[in-house]
């Protein structure tokens, strides 16, 4: 390795050298290496902080360095690297003669590990995909796929998650994301006889996401509901399986349900994918409205998110103030947002909660007004709208007062103390309840070194141990989360 790092030195005059930088291909060496020890010993956490680390140096990565890398790790004239190789720019000829050359004396037979050929389908499949070149990636994609059900190992679990995902981005970036659900599912039934279990969430949030995209709900609900239940291995996946979930409940009108899923979503997803957290708020804030509350400002100030959440402040001002007319004109003009957002059926919904809200409100100011009035306040078409309105209001217990028909007016009831009811108990233990299970999922979140119980650490194996959870809680804090 460092032999080669010298030879890449010396011919740096040459003006037709590969384009790329030593210090990446030397780091994908690196990586390899990482995998290479973690499949001998079966240690995924060595194969997960490899996939951390590329994902580092995803942004480095260039078609020579790759080549480069492909022809270092892959048996020479194998079937992966003759694919893989066909996906990638072609250079001219005396760089990849330097390239052979450089890596032909160090591509040993050791690295035919299947692991280490999925991670190059995975290196290439990233490259393509940052290119934009969708087509070439789709055919590279279902080329991994293809190789993948024929490899049953736990150590290559890892990076088949981060691949099945690749593969469905794919699909869905060129519009065709129908035609693998059927391929999915497939792929989900082999990840379950296998106990795979991260494969089996990531596929899980992968047909999910399938059926949602084409608005299929009822069938995302089956496939969820029959899906095998385990503890989640991965916090990204959860996230995600939290959303999706929350949107189903949000359709299905279980808004509670959805509330919790939504808002447990957005606190769990990680400071980088802000994407992610932005479309967890604005459905948790459509949630929050239908179910007659009213989110806080600080909601709509939070970091990166005031311009994408406007829209949907202007909305909940409206709802807060009761006006029907103000509603009817943020609803026309963000109706193009609230459309991309797929939000805009849930929107119709709120004009009940609007003249529910302006109704209480005129409850609470005035002890006895007409109906005319009422109709007038609340910019409805005809009484009888305002008197069936009320009628259903005070029914459903959303306002305390009483309809007298025979004067057409509306009485309303002198309001008690909050605090001889229940209510502030219900909410205080709502707050306990949440409290303690978030302490309880950081317990079953804690994580320990295999064997530690068993194994007394020297000096020195403390110290490189204590080095490589520096260099991971930096790596953690750095990555760019592109699976948000």
């Amino acid at each position: 390795m460092t032999q080669d790092v010298k030879m890449k030195e010396q011919a740096a005059p040459s003006n037709s050298l590969p384009s790329f930088s030593p210090s990446t291909l030397h780091h994908l060496k690196e990586i390899a290496s990482l995998i290479e020890t973690g499949a001998y010993d079966r240690e995924v956490r060595r194969i997960l902080r490899a996939i951390r680390l590329t994902m580092a140096l995803r942004r480095k990565l260039k078609a020579s360095a790759l080549s480069a890398f492909l022809n270092f790790t892959l048996i020479p004239g194998s079937e992966a690297l003759t694919r893989l190789s066909s996906y990638l720019p072609k250079e001219d000829e005396h760089a990849m003669e330097v390239d052979t050359a450089t890596s032909a004396p160090q591509a040993p037979a050791k690295h035919s590990l299947p692991e280490i050929e999925i991670y190059c389908y995975l290196l290439v499949l990233m490259f393509l995909i940052d290119q934009k070149k969708y087509n070439e990636a789709k055919a590279c994609s279902s080329a991994s796929i293809a190789r993948l059900k024929n490899i049953n190992r736990r150590t290559v679990d890892v990076l088949a998650a981060r691949l099945y995902f690749y593969y469905s981005l794919c699909y869905e970036l060129t519009g065709d994301l129908a035609e693998i659900r059927g391929n999915l599912l497939s792929l989900h039934r082999i990840a379950t006889l296998r106990h795979d279990e991260l494969g089996q969430e990531t596929l899980l949030n992968l047909l999910l996401r399938n059926y949602l995209h084409y608005n299929l709900y009822d069938q995302a609900e089956k496939l969820r509901s029959k899906a095998p239940r385990f503890e989640a291995h991965s916090n990204q996946q959860f996230c995600r399986y939290l959303f999706y979930l929350g949107k189903i409940r949000t359709i299905q009108l279980e808004y509670t349900d959805a509330k919790e899923c939504l808002l447990q979503a957005a606190r769990k997803a990680p400071i980088a994918a802000l994407g992610f957290r932005v479309q967890c708020n604005k459905w948790a804030i459509i949630v929050r409205l239908l179910l007659g509350e009213i989110p806080e400002r600080t909601v709509f100030m939070q970091k990166g998110m005031e311009k994408a959440l406007r829209p949907y402040f202007e909305l909940t001002n409206a709802v807060r103030i009761g006006d029907l007319e103000l509603f009817r004109s943020v609803a026309e003009k963000f109706s193009s947002t609230f459309s991309s957002d797929r939000t805009h059926n849930l929107i119709v919904r709120l004009r009940h909660n609007v003249i529910r809200t302006g109704l209480r409100n005129i409850s609470i100011s005035y002890s006895r007004i007409s109906l005319v009035d009422v109709a007038k306040k609340l910019r409805l078409d005809s009484v009888a709208d305002a008197e069936s309105i009320v009628a259903k209001a005070i029914r459903d217990g959303a306002i305390d007062a009483t309809l007298d028909h025979a004067s057409r007016c509306m009485l309303s009831k002198e309001t008690g103390d909050i605090y001889s009811m229940t209510e502030p108990q219900t909410v205080f233990n709502s707050r306990i309840a949440f409290c303690l299970n978030m302490h309880n999922e950081a317990v079953r979140a804690l994580r320990f070194p295999p064997n530690s119980h068993k194994e007394k650490e020297s000096a020195e194996k403390q110290r490189e141990r204590r080095q490589q959870e520096q260099e991971l809680a930096k790596h953690i804090a750095e990555e760019d989360d592109d699976e948000f």
